[in-house]
């Protein structure tokens, strides 16, 4: 069995029919084994705003293919997937609270006291 680590550029092609194309190599946490993948920073280019960085961490289970590549196309590979991080939302923060039809203060009291989380 070979022990040499994998460290490449490459294409990664995963369940959900994602691409992700960056330096790939491995990455063991808890005891587990990962497929780790840094995909490198895009510029802007007309098209497409700029987007920072960021790296995926997939365990086999989840990968269909990786494909070795050069650093020049797995960089052009990033730019035309577009692949980007995981974006949160606070949706706490963006909740607005819809205003009773009714002029009464209490109502919409009542309202928010029934509503509450």
């Amino acid at each position: 069995m070979n022990d040499e680590k994998f460290d490449s550029w490459a294409v990664v092609e995963v369940f959900g029919h994602s691409r992700f194309a960056g330096r790939v190599t491995e990455q063991a946490i808890g005891g587990c084994a990962f497929v780790r993948i840094d995909v490198p920073e895009l510029l802007a280019d007309g098209h497409y705003e700029a987007r920072p960085g960021f790296t995926k961490l997939f365990t086999q289970g989840a990968i269909f293919s990786i494909t070795p590549c050069t650093e020049e196309t797995a960089r052009r590979a990033a730019s035309q997937f577009r692949s980007a991080a995981m974006t949160c939302v606070d949706l706490v923060a963006t909740r607005q609270i819809a205003r009773v039809p009714d002029d009464d203060d209490s109502d919409i009291t009542d309202y928010l006291e029934r509503t509450r989380d």
